[in-house]
């Protein structure tokens, strides 16, 4: 099936982008894996799939309005940090973090500007680390989320909820046994909470989407939600965290990220990929203890760091194969192309 087919359509184009946009949170330029994910969060919670779309509708029509580069928009460049800056508003400030609540019109006009702003910090970050040849990833969504988040607490007409005692390991007891229901739910969830969605169910339709675009990065997803959860247990984690998947999501945007993203997958790049994995995993409960007394979620900054980390000084290391981003395209066309050229 052409995916490309509705991009340049004088009505449907927009519909195409604004899906493509919900698809590159986990680096997926298709609008089918894109709707798929969205089906993913109506199975939890029809709010949370709706506000993915005002996030995700509202940061692409401020890239538009701005006459921001057409080729960013048409791929989805511009929504993919809206969506989850919608998304993090309701959910962490929703009295239950599992279905998220239907935002006050205070809330909707704050989480669109919210979406709006993330517009002009994806274009400001893109320029900065340009000439390093690294992507903003999700960094303007933790930027602009923690900052919005933060003024929550000033103003009267949005409810914080419970968000002024973010999620932390040791909020959970450490002394609960880990079963099987920890793995597969925890497995599961750790894709699910990428789009903050507490449900394991959602979290392998999200992974399907995924797959409909490129399977290896479906695996590499899977395969870094297994090492991050892994990690946790292995080093004594509380069992509520790892069931809840918070050990998981990052390690799983780690691995897509390093292993065939923006390194061409090789041995080396899929074991440098693993290690990121686990180092995400620490670095959350790291990150996580840091933000408690201030009040906020970790988001997706642990994820960023490590990436950010591996990816900067990627031209010092020769058994790596650097994707430029504006090359990367899916993990079989980058090693593909790579192939042809050598």
């Amino acid at each position: 099936m052409n995916v490309d087919g509705f991009r340049d359509h004088p009505s449907l184009g927009f519909i195409d982008w604004t899906l493509r946009g919900v698809g590159q949170v986990v680096f997926q330029n298709n609008p089918l894996a894109g709707l798929v994910i969205l089906l993913g969060l109506l199975f939890n919670s029809w709010i949370y799939a709706a506000i993915c779309v005002v996030g995700v509708v509202a940061s692409t029509l401020t890239a538009i309005v701005l006459k921001a580069d057409r080729g960013l928009i048409r791929d989805g460049l511009f929504g993919f940090n809206g969506a989850l800056v919608a998304l993090a508003l309701v959910a962490f400030t929703s009295a239950d973090f599992r279905t998220g609540a239907v935002p006050s019109p205070a809330m909707l006009v704050y989480l669109v500007s919210g979406a709006a702003m993330s517009t002009m910090a994806f274009a400001s970050m893109a320029a900065v680390l340009g000439p390093h040849k690294v992507a903003p990833l999700t960094m303007p969504f933790v930027l602009v989320g923690w900052l919005f988040l933060f003024a929550v607490l000033k103003f009267s007409a949005i409810d914080a909820g419970p968000m002024a005692k973010p999620v932390s390991p040791d909020q959970f007891p450490a002394a609960a046994a880990y079963v099987l229901p920890t793995w597969y739910m925890g497995i599961g969830t750790s894709i699910g909470q990428i789009f903050f969605q507490d449900n394991w169910i959602s979290g392998f339709i999200i992974l399907a989407g995924i797959a409909i675009h490129s399977r290896v990065a479906a695996g590499m997803g899977l395969l870094g939600a297994i090492v991050g959860t892994a990690t946790a247990a292995l080093f004594g984690g509380p069992e509520g965290a790892i069931r809840d998947g918070l050990f998981g999501y990052n390690s799983a945007l780690t691995a897509m990220a390093l292993g065939g993203f923006f390194l061409v997958l090789t041995w080396s790049s899929f074991f440098y990929a693993l290690f990121g994995a686990v180092v995400s995993a620490w670095l959350w409960a790291s990150i996580a203890i840091f933000l408690k007394p201030i009040g906020m979620p970790v988001l997706t900054s642990a994820f960023v760091f490590v990436t950010w980390l591996m990816l900067i000084g990627q031209y010092a290391f020769k058994a790596l194969v650097p994707v430029p981003p504006a090359e990367a395209t899916t993990p079989e066309d980058n090693r593909r192309r790579y192939l042809a050229g050598n």
